[in-house]
């Protein structure tokens, strides 16, 4: 049996699991694996993606695809790049992944994204844009029927 941690560890563990968030927010595009982020902040990757689901409701590397299509989605926008290159450009080293993670994130896939998000958001400001185009995982959508 292991005794909880004390608050001062707990809040240096916090501090870490920011760090590593901010990390993977900055370096989206660049091979980040849990391993790699546990040892930048001297945790074992396991310890790391316990503390980092309980704190922020996910695993490490769903939050890293997340930023990833994020950034995906973006870029599609923009028109001038395909679906391969944006693709490479986020960071993801497969098509097949990344178009899979975008269609479960986004609701479609990322060709039919760019076609439709060129025409629903023409004129409109990119800091309203990114608001109203931000992927919602299912586990955050409102039930229907409450406000």
């Amino acid at each position: 049996m292991t005794t909880p941690p004390s608050e001062a560890q707990r809040l240096r563990d916090l501090a870490r699991l920011r760090r590593v968030r901010d990390r993977m927010d900055r370096e989206y595009a660049k091979p980040l694996d849990v391993e790699a982020l546990a040892r930048g902040v001297h945790m074992s990757a396991g310890h790391l993606s316990r503390e980092f689901r309980r704190a922020y409701g996910e695993s490490p590397y769903g939050y890293l695809m997340t930023r990833r299509i994020e950034r995906a989605m973006a870029l599609l926008r923009r028109g001038d790049l395909s679906v391969t290159e944006v693709c490479f450009a986020v960071g993801c080293q497969s098509l097949g992944t990344f178009s899979t993670r975008f269609a479960e994130l986004v609701g479609m896939p990322p060709s039919a994204y760019r076609q439709q998000a060129a025409r629903a958001t023409a004129g409109m400001p990119s800091c309203v844009v990114k608001q109203v185009t931000r992927p919602v995982r299912n586990r955050e959508a409102r039930p229907s029927g409450r406000g």
